[in-house]
Order: C-alpha cells, then sequence, then structure tokens
C-alpha cells in the first residue's frame, strides 16, 4: 500500500497539485508523508503559481503541524521557510504575514520534548518577526538544555530584541561553544567596522572549540553568519584565519591581493584524503596564480604527495597547482595523464593550464594530445589552437571531428583548422565549406563559415550563410560571427547598423567597429557595457579590450572604471572557483591598461 501511495503523491507533486500533497501528508503512512514534504519544499521556492499555493496554503499547514500525524518538525521548519522567502510570487498576501497569523497555536511547540520540534520552532518564531514572542524565547534560553537550540536562541532573541547587546556579552564565555558563537555572530553582525579585535578572538575561540560548517538554519534577511560579518573586515578574517576559522579561500574570494597573506592558512584548509582533494587543489592553484614567485615553493611541496593518487582527478588538480606553481614536471606529468585519460574533462582543464603556463615548452603535451584525438575530450582538442606546428599535421584527424555532429567536436575542429588559415589545406576548406552548406547546426555552420573564410580567403560561402541567417531571424544570433569576417562583411551592413539604436547595441558597436572601423557612433555603447564591470568569459569579446584596441574611452567611464580599479575588494567574482587567475584580476589589467593607453572623449 505504501508503494501505490507513495506513486500517487509523485503524481500530485508532478501535477502541481499543493492541495493533494496536503492531503498526502494527513496519511497514517509515513512513507507517503515524507514523499509529500519531498515535493512541498521545492513547490514553496517555485517561482510560478504552484508557490503562490503553497503560501496560500500556510493555514492548513498550520493545522497540519499542530494536530496532525506526524512530520511536525519538517511542517514547522517549511512554515519558518515560506517566511523567510525574500521575494513571493503573489505580493498581494506578505507569506511572513500569513505565517505569523497562524503561529499562536503553535507557540507551545517551542517547548516540546522533541529537540528538533523546539528548534524548528525557535528559528519558525525568528522569521515571523513577532516582539510579542520574546518573553518565550527568554524562558527558553533559561531552560534550554540542548546547546543547538539553546544557540538558535540566542540568535532568535538578537533578531529580535538587538538592545544594546548587553545581555549577549555574559554568552560570550558561555561553557558551549556553539552558545558562546552564537553570541559572538549577533555582536559582530551589530558592531561596527572595523570589528573589533576581541570580539573577532572570542568568535575564534568558540569555533575552533567545536569546528562545524555553517549553520544551515533558515533565518531571516536582518541575520548575518559570523563568516559573512567577518569578511566584511579583512583584518578581523585574517586575525580569525590564523586562530583557526577557515576563511582563507573565502578572503581571496571577496579581497584583492590578499594571496601572500592567506597562504600559510589555505594550505592548512585543505582537507585530509582523497574525497575532494581535487576541488582544493583547484583552488589553491587559483590562489597560487597571484602569488609571487619567492612563494611557489610550499604548493609545490603541498602539490607533489598528490601526484600518487589513484584518482585521476585528485592527479589533474595537483599538476594544474603544480604548472600555477612553475614546477616544470607539470610537463611530463600532464603528458602521461593524456596518455591515460584523454577523455576526461578534468584532464582537459590540466593541459589549458599547462599550455598556459609554459608555452612553448608544453610542446610535448600537445604532441600527445594529437596523438589521442580519436578519444580526446573536445575541450582537450581545443589545446592545439595554441600549437598550429602540431595541428597542421593533424589536419585529416580534425576534419572527421567535423563530422561527429551532436558532440562538442565539430566547434572545436573548426577552430583550430580556423586558427591555422591557409595552412590547413585543401582538405580542410572543402569539410569546413560542407560544414557551411549542409547546416548540419547552426551554431557549428556559423563558425564554419567564418573558418572557411580564414582558410580559403573567400568570403562568398559565409556571406551567403550569414544573409540568409539574417534574412530569416534577424542578425541577433550571428551578427558577432558574421562581424569576425571584417571588412569583408560590408554587405551585411544593412542587418547590422540598424542594431546600434536596439537592446543589443554594444554587440552591434562592436560588429560595426570590425567591418567599418567607426568610433563616432560605437564607443559610446561599448563603454557603457564597460563600466558594467562584466566578467571575461573565454571566446568572448570584452568591451574593455575593444575600447583598448580602439585607443578611445568616453570620459563619463573613467570615473566609474577608475574606482573599480583602486577598490580593495573584488568587483568581479568567480563563482565557480577556477584554476586559472582570478576573473577579477583579469579584468582589473585589462582597465588598468585601457586607462593608461585610451585618448580621453569629452
Amino acid at each position: 500500500m505504501a508503494t501505490d501511495g507513495v506513486e500517487q503523491v509523485r503524481a500530485y507533486g508532478a501535477a502541481g497539485d499543493v492541495s493533494g500533497l496536503l492531503r498526502a501528508m494527513e496519511s497514517e503512512d509515513a512513507e507517503v508523508r515524507e514523499e509529500a514534504m519531498q515535493w512541498l519544499w521545492p513547490a514553496a521556492w517555485n517561482e510560478n503559481d504552484l508557490a503562490v499555493a503553497t503560501a496560500r496554503a500556510v493555514p492548513r499547514l498550520a493545522r497540519l503541524a499542530l494536530e496532525g500525524p506526524g512530520h511536525r518538525e519538517d511542517l514547522l521548519r517549511l512554515l519558518g521557510s515560506i517566511a523567510t522567502r525574500p521575494e513571493w510570487p503573489d505580493a498581494r498576501e506578505p507569506a511572513q504575514q500569513a505565517v505569523a497569523d497562524e503561529l499562536p497555536p503553535l507557540l507551545s511547540f517551542a517547548h516540546d520534548a522533541d529537540t528538533g520540534v523546539r528548534d524548528a520552532m525557535v528559528t519558525l518564531i525568528a522569521a515571523c518577526g513577532r516582539e510579542d514572542d520574546l518573553p518565550l524565547l527568554r524562558t527558553r534560553l533559561d531552560r534550554e538544555t540542548d546547546p543547538l537550540v539553546r544557540a538558535h536562541v540566542v540568535t532568535a532573541l538578537g533578531l529580535l530584541d538587538p538592545g544594546d547587546g548587553a545581555w549577549r556579552h555574559a554568552l560570550l564565555d558561555d561553557p558551549e561553544p556553539r552558545v558562546a558563537l552564537a553570541a559572538a555572530e549577533d555582536l559582530l553582525r551589530t558592531a561596527e567596522l572595523p570589528l573589533p579585535e576581541p570580539l573577532v578572538d572570542h568568535c575564534a575561540r568558540a569555533y575552533t572549540a567545536d569546528p562545524h560548517e555553517p549553520d544551515p538554519a533558515v533565518w531571516p534577511h536582518s541575520h548575518t553568519s559570523y563568516t559573512d560579518r567577518l569578511l566584511a573586515d579583512p583584518e578581523a578574517a585574517l586575525r580569525a584565519t590564523a586562530s583557526g576559522v577557515p576563511l582563507a579561500f573565502d578572503i581571496t574570494a571577496h579581497w584583492r591581493d590578499r594571496e601572500a597573506d592567506v597562504l600559510p592558512w589555505a594550505l592548512r584548509e585543505t582537507r585530509e584524503g582523497e574525497s575532494g582533494m581535487d576541488f582544493e587543489l583547484n583552488r589553491l592553484a587559483q590562489l597560487t596564480c597571484a602569488l609571487p614567485p619567492e612563494l611557489h615553493a610550499p604548493v609545490r611541496d603541498h602539490a607533489l604527495p598528490h601526484l600518487a593518487s589513484d584518482l585521476p582527478e585528485v592527479r589533474a588538480a595537483a599538476i594544474t597547482a603544480l604548472a600555477r606553481a612553475k614546477v616544470p614536471r607539470a610537463v611530463e606529468e600532464a603528458v602521461r595523464l593524456v596518455e591515460e585519460v584523454p577523455g576526461s574533462y578534468r584532464t582537459a582543464r590540466t593541459v589549458a593550464a599547462v599550455a598556459e603556463e609554459f608555452g612553448a615548452g608544453a610542446l610535448e603535451v600537445a604532441r600527445a594530445v594529437a596523438r589521442r584525438l580519436g578519444t580526446a575530450h573536445s575541450e582537450l582538442v581545443k589545446v592545439l589552437t595554441r600549437f598550429p606546428e602540431v595541428a597542421v599535421d593533424v589536419v585529416d584527424e580534425l576534419t572527421v571531428l567535423l563530422a561527429r555532429t551532436g558532440t562538442g567536436h565539430p566547434p572545436v575542429a573548426v577552430a583550430v583548422l580556423g586558427r591555422l588559415g591557409p595552412a590547413a589545406g585543401d582538405l580542410a576548406e572543402r569539410a569546413l565549406l560542407t560544414c557551411v552548406t549542409e547546416r548540419a547546426h547552426s551554431s557549428v555552420s556559423a563558425v564554419a563559415a567564418v573558418a572557411y573564410h580564414r582558410v580559403s580567403g573567400d568570403p562568398g560561402p559565409a556571406l551567403s550563410f550569414f544573409r540568409q541567417e539574417m534574412t530569416v531571424f534577424g542578425p541577433g544570433l550571428t551578427m558577432d560571427w558574421a562581424s569576425q569576417l571584417g571588412p569583408a562583411a560590408a554587405p551585411l551592413l544593412p542587418f547590422i547598423d540598424p542594431c546600434l539604436t536596439r537592446d543589443g547595441r554594444p554587440t552591434a558597436a562592436l560588429a560595426v567597429w570590425r567591418i567599418t572601423g567607426r568610433t563616432e557612433d560605437t564607443v559610446e555603447p561599448l563603454a557603457r557595457q564597460a563600466v558594467e564591470w562584466g566578467k571575461f568569459y573565454a571566446g568572448t569579446p570584452h568591451p574593455v579590450l575593444t575600447l583598448t584596441e580602439m585607443g578611445l574611452l568616453p570620459r563619463f567611464a573613467v570615473g566609474p572604471l577608475r574606482r573599480g580599479v583602486e577598490a580593495p575588494h573584488r568587483v568581479v567574482h568567480d563563482f565557480m572557483t577556477g584554476d586559472s587567475l582570478h576573473a577579477d584580476y583579469v579584468a582589473r589589467a585589462a582597465v588598468r591598461n585601457l586607462l593608461e593607453t585610451a585618448r580621453i572623449l569629452d
């Protein structure tokens, strides 16, 4: 019966039937209720009518928590999550108020025998933001015996009644580290910058007495975790890091030019054992990119032992870290990696790092890639764009990759052949023309059209292809590719010029400049995009670089760009934690070069 019931609940969830899920929560079968809860959580955080339906179900959820057959803790936590959601699709019915209206009958659960229920109730009270519940929380603080629940009571009290913080000072030396940390966290949240050193030390002592991942409890927006608050003050964050709070990589994610300061602690923060070590080594590799050469030795010593790992991904990450530390052994290890696991994306990332750091010194790695083209990951093939002397010997194999439709190989093979230009020869010319005329995939055909022009010198097929695409779909999708033809794309200007007055102005401005060299109507839209400090993406033209090529910069852009250059904090963030130089440094260097070389236009 349970299996049938679970399948029925899945049908409710898939159909977006919140009422059906709530009926399932009335079941005496715990499996059925568990399945219903699994569907209700994502429904509450959806961005459409499903979320609205969940919000309107608050009275029924509260009744189920009060009188239902089970899953009380989960229901209370779901109500708290609904109350703290930053935005709700239906603003006419504020979710927090809807939950707060249902709170009074539930308050007795703050004294429940079940620790999880008490904890869920404390966070729910904080989420509703009712000062009327402060006496209950104060009572709970005096009576609570569970350290985690008591710590949450401290946080909830701080959020509802910050006051002068005097009562929290008494808890900074509480024998329970979680309670002491909650008190320090709340005092940090309300303290002015720079953060007081004694308070930072209290925080660090409490954390190191009971190290743990950040608290997953859902709090209102007025709450700031101790880690986030420490990171608002880099000196405080460094002080806490030196005392054992693992913030080294977080500091470099938020602040510029701190890599040398955090290096000893970054090495300490890389976890023991194999699990997750590839991620840790990748973070270390990125940090190493910004270190002075004299600090490379500790990275080398840290990465070398991992070359003996049985996990290819860990070995690959270790090679990457060694490459960033300019250790020559990385080249020979990369060759071995290509020979053993050429189909791995991690291998491709490592080879890219080795090629970037050693240039011509990585020629043997490129030759290893050439020997493994048939089984290589598409991103691994891309490294041959850096080594035309190797690529020219495998043109036949590259043309075979052009036919692997439905994979990532055709566009990469096109890129390599296009980089060779006329040296690619007749075979590549014919294969590229086939890609253009047969239109196996429009994006592949577009890049093949540009590559064919570079190889053959004939713009005719490319012009024909782009003209047809722009006629049917408009210029937006293919404008950038078409403009890579340069002046040969002049016949396409009637499609592109009108875009200078539309939403795609920066793309159109780049295209018009590439084709005509005009600056009078192209500099301004590019400069407006540049001041947004967007991230540099591989293969994507950046307005800062284009303006540098132009040698021009409107005066309105100078201030925002200079402020971004001079800021001590990151302006561009790397949320994917790459293993190359942080995107913020790439952007800062490019903007500095632009400001130093461009003629300012009034």
